[in-house]
């Protein structure tokens, strides 16, 4: 059956088509996304302005044109951080669902963590042993840890790399006073939960999806995405500590010259580095596996394993 996962991420509204069958790997078909920066629009009180209702609106509506032109069969919308945390979130999903007839599901962080080490395990499988996986969004940071599909530890943290930028460095270049406030945040906040993972075994395989992630990797060597899916990618704790002071005196202009970096996304390429050098330094991890697969899989693999045989 062909499949779409509508995201409304904290940073981009992102349709997802695949091609999905019990037992088999789903087989992307269609890709349609559009930058909101719903992080980057909550208003003093904390909730997302009309403005941006009405450019959320109007980009599912266009999602939704989309998915009838590829022939998708069912549509699961979902919303992450930005939705879930604005102060105004029932009005917002209630006005969605009133103009576009999409009825978002919104996941709790630990739902985002759960379902997106679901979509790893299936991607490195059980050979991979004890997972640790880390997911740095635009509103949140996942952590999540296991040997089946269901992680035995699974948080979710307010560190992702959109509303780290908006509430932490306003400066382009930012201030170095600000870089080392953010550093100091960032690590706080991941050293509270830390235990509740050094409590199990010492991970097999450390992974990170993401496309902050996938970006730092890029930067740092790995291969281009041209290059496919299956050819390995890595990053290494040594090489992130070698670019964040590079980032940090980095203008965005140049930030997004870099290999592998999107305009819309070099703004928040520091506080996204800062994030993943904390996770890799407190949890003791000198290189990770860059996973492909992250929350959008797990949803489609979750839905799939629920359908009747």
């Amino acid at each position: 059956m062909r499949l779409g996962v509508l995201d409304v991420g904290s940073n981009t509204v992102h349709l997802l088509v695949v091609d999905a069958h019990q037992g088999a790997r789903p087989l992307p078909a269609h890709s349609h996304k559009a930058e909101l920066r719903l992080a980057e629009l909550l208003d003093g009180d904390g909730a997302i302005g009309s403005e941006g209702v009405d450019r959320l609106i109007a980009v599912v509506k266009e999602a939704l044109e989309a998915a009838e032109d590829k022939g998708v069969e069912e549509v699961l919308p979902f919303a992450t951080s930005a939705v879930r945390e604005a102060a105004n979130a029932d009005g917002v999903l209630a006005r969605v669902a009133e103009e576009t007839g999409v009825r978002l599901r919104v996941l709790s962080g630990e739902d985002e963590a759960r379902l997106t080490f679901l979509a790893a395990r299936r991607w490195c499988g059980w050979s991979s042993g004890r997972l640790l996986l880390l997911d740095i969004g635009g509103g949140s940071l996942e952590i999540a840890y296991g040997l089946d599909e269901e992680p035995d530890a699974a948080v979710s943290l307010p560190l992702g790399a959109g509303r780290l930028t908006a509430g932490w460095l306003p400066g382009d270049p930012p201030d170095p006073e600000d870089v080392r406030a953010l550093r100091r945040h960032v690590r706080t906040e991941i050293a509270r939960v830390v235990g509740d993972f050094s409590r199990h075994s010492t991970p097999d395989q450390v992974v990170a999806t993401s496309k902050t992630f996938k970006q730092l990797a890029r930067i740092a060597g790995a291969a281009r995405s041209a290059e496919g899916l299956y050819v390995e990618r890595r990053l290494t704790r040594k090489a992130l500590e070698e670019w964040v002071p590079r980032l940090a005196a980095m203008p965005t202009e140049e930030r997004a010259e870099l290999p592998g970096v999107s305009e819309g996304r070099a703004p928040q390429l520091l506080a996204g580095a800062l994030v993943a050098e904390a996770a890799m330094d407190l949890f003791e991890v000198d290189v990770l596996e860059i996973c492909p697969w992250a929350l959008r899989e797990g949803v489609i693999l979750r839905r799939l394993d629920h359908l009747p045989t």
